[in-house]
């Protein structure tokens, strides 16, 4: 089996069980969450493919696994501000904090420290999640790391 069939089988793999995940679950978050999957198994099938092609006529077999695998922190960010610790030290139950943002603007989403997408908060079923709104490219990304 090619390095091609091989990345051909993963995105179809992927892409099946984002199916029976989705099938298996009747409630609003199965929707959602077949919509992530499949849109995960693109964006892995188009990684895989082009790191396939970088690799160039050089032989050697990356293993994926190893690098699918490392556990990665996700933050969400609502906004930040700058207080004084006496002001923090006079802050009690109820107390409210104002952030640098504007309520409805997007949050930050940050993986290990990295700004990766914005998005919104969403609930279903008494249950918080966000709603990817824009996925910042990997290329302002590198450019943000120089």
């Amino acid at each position: 089996m090619s390095d091609q069939d091989d990345l051909s089988a993963w995105g179809d793999a992927l892409a099946e069980q984002a199916e029976a995940e989705a099938a298996a679950e009747d409630d609003p978050w199965g929707a959602a969450l077949n919509e992530q999957a499949e849109a995960e198994a693109a964006a892995t099938k188009s990684s895989l493919d082009a790191l396939s092609e970088s690799r160039g006529s050089g032989g050697e077999k990356v293993d994926l696994d190893v690098l699918l695998d490392i556990p990665v922190t996700l933050q969400l960010e609502i906004g930040r501000t700058k207080v004084s610790i006496r002001n923090l030290l006079s802050y009690t139950q109820g107390s409210v904090i104002e952030m640098d943002r504007l309520a409805g603007e997007p949050l930050d989403l940050l993986v290990n420290g990295t700004l990766i997408a914005h998005g919104e908060v969403v609930v279903i079923n008494d249950k918080f999640g966000v709603r990817l709104t824009d996925v910042i490219s990997p290329q302002d990304r590198i450019k943000k790391l120089k």
